[in-house]
This record gives structure tokens, C-alpha cells and sequence, in this order.
């Protein structure tokens, strides 16, 4: 029911979690950037390939470290592919860059509490390393098209010009601006529907349908996640409003992870680098990925 006090709610979390949200992707991304001037991502593409396949942590880690923009995340792949990177390792770094990165874990920790978010990288990275292991021992990488990986001009980034000689951390901050206002689109209508929902959506209907209660609520929340294509920095402030009207973070989980891990986008270009079968089994590894941190926290916790 709308009234001036629903009304007020929403303005109030609304102000709350844009100056928070704001200020924190801010700050991490141009903490990344820093990290990233020292870390380019032909260096990575070095790294993964002379590993040959073995270095999983490796893969891991660098994906949990290295967050690419949505335009430059297939280039990046046939990089890899090139380079000859061992197939396992390829794939842990496929799932663990977008679902472990420094801008989500920092969204989780503010948002969602210590505990929460260490789950959550816990199970990620867990499942990312099981996931291209066993990928790579059942001989998936016979899926890979032969045509990605023929030799081609390299493709870096996202296609900007470095422009004029200007001092590093200059340059870093105005990434992280560019970074900020391409996301900011994004960022405010999470924070929007988020505060709507918190503001005027009544408590019951979300417990009945998306609280603990409801053992399907995690799987359809997981499945939901993928078409709905939100990303991170909207999803996340939508699911905390979420979770203050009584939807279970075990369904919050499970919807994020599907979210960012397999997005509807990401998974039509992957068919010019992959096989069906394989994208199949990509988007399978996600969503179980996303049942059993929705399920695992909710039995743990």
C-alpha cells in the first residue's frame, strides 16, 4: 500500500545505498586498477599459458583478482585459447573472474556481512576449481570450435586508446571513472527497484515465495539469475532489499550467482568460442554452483 511512510523508506534506503555503493565501487575499482597497471591481462594470458593446464590456483586467484568489463571478456578468452593455456585452467579462470572478483566480494562484505561473503567466495572458488578439473578430465575440451583457436590479431581491453602521456594514477582514475559511469546506469536501477521493493513490497509475499520456507525457492532463484541479466552492482542492492522483506540469502545466493556467473549475454558469445555441449556444460556448472550455495548456507547457517 503506498503511503508517505512506505515513501519515505524508500527514498531513505535509497540515499543510503547510493552514497555507500558509490563511494565503495569507487575506491575498490581504483584499487584494482593499480593492481591491473601491474598485472595486464597479456601478462595473465603468459602465465596461464606456460602452465599447461596445471596451474588451477593459479587460474583461480587471478580471477579473483582481475575483473574484466563485459566487452572485453571474450577477446580475453581467445587470448587464452592462443596462448595455448591449459583447457582446465582456462575454465577455472572463466568461472571465477566474474563471480569472485574484488567489486562483488567488497558489495558482499558491506551489504551482506563477513560471514555471507566469505561463504560465498568459499563455495565459488570451490566449485571453479572442482568444475575445470573435472572439465578438463572428461575431455571437454575436444568442444572448443576449431576456429577460435586459429591465430588472429590480438584483442586487448575494450577497444579505448590510451590517448595522451598522462601519469599512472591519472590514468587509473580515469578508467575508474569511465568504469563508474559505464556501471552507474546500472547501479542506480539495482538501487531503485531495490528501495521500491523495500519500500512498498508487503513482507508476507516475499516470505511466502522466497523465504526459507519454500524449498524451491533457491533453485528457481538460481535459474531466474540468467535471463534476468543484472549485473553485480545492481543485482546485489536488489537482493539486499530482497533479503530485508524476508527472501532467504540462501535465494539470494543462489539469484546472484546466476546473475553474474552465466549472464543470457555472455553465453551467446561464448557460441563463436565454444560447442553446445560445452556451453551446456558451463551454464550447468553455474547453476549448481548457485543450488549449493543456496542450499549449503542455508543448512550451515
Amino acid at each position: 500500500m503506498f503511503t508517505s511512510e512506505s515513501l519515505q523508506q524508500a527514498l531513505h534506503m535509497f540515499a543510503f545505498l547510493a552514497v555507500e555503493l558509490t563511494l565503495l565501487f569507487l575506491l575498490i575499482s581504483y584499487g584494482v586498477g593499480v593492481l591491473q597497471s601491474y598485472l595486464p591481462p597479456k601478462k595473465i594470458q603468459q602465465i596461464l599459458g606456460a602452465k599447461q593446464g596445471k596451474g588451477y590456483f593459479i587460474a583461480a586467484a587471478l580471477g579473483a583478482i582481475t575483473p574484466f568489463c563485459s566487452c572485453s571478456t571474450i577477446p580475453f578468452l581467445k587470448g587464452l585459447l592462443k596462448a595455448r593455456a591449459g583447457f582446465g585452467t582456462m575454465m577455472v579462470f572463466l568461472f571465477a573472474s566474474p563471480l569472485l572478483n574484488p567489486i562483488i566480494i567488497g558489495l558482499f562484505v558491506v551489504t551482506f556481512g563477513v560471514k555471507v561473503a566469505l561463504f560465498y567466495f568459499a563455495v565459488a572458488m570451490g566449485v571453479s576449481l572442482l568444475a575445470g578439473w573435472l572439465l578438463e578430465r572428461l575431455g571437454y575440451e575436444k568442444y572448443i570450435r576449431a576456429e577460435a583457436l586459429e591465430e588472429q590479431q590480438a584483442a586487448g581491453g575494450c577497444g579505448c586508446s590510451c590517448g595522451p602521456k598522462v601519469s599512472r594514477w591519472r590514468k587509473i582514475w580515469d578508467g575508474t571513472w569511465k568504469d563508474f559511469k559505464q556501471v552507474l546506469p546500472y547501479l542506480l536501477l539495482g538501487i531503485a527497484i531495490g528501495s521500491m521493493i523495500y519500500g512498498f513490497m508487503p513482507t508476507d509475499l516475499v516470505v511466502k515465495y522466497a523465504g526459507e520456507n519454500n524449498p524451491f525457492a533457491i533453485p528457481v532463484a538460481s535459474v531466474i539469475g540468467i535471463p534476468l541479466y543484472i549485473r553485480a552492482e545492481a543485482v546485489i542492492p536488489l537482493s539486499a532489499a530482497l533479503a530485508a522483506k524476508g527472501m532467504s540469502l540462501g535465494a539470494v545466493m543462489a539469484l546472484i550467482i546466476g546473475s553474474a556467473g552465466a549472464s543470457l549475454t555472455e553465453v551467446i558469445l561464448l557460441k563463436s568460442l565454444f560447442k553446445t555441449r560445452l556451453i551446456v556444460a558451463f551454464v550447468t556448472v553455474i547453476l549448481l554452483m548457485a543450488v549449493i550455495a543456496g542450499y549449503g548456507y542455508t543448512w550451515l547457517f
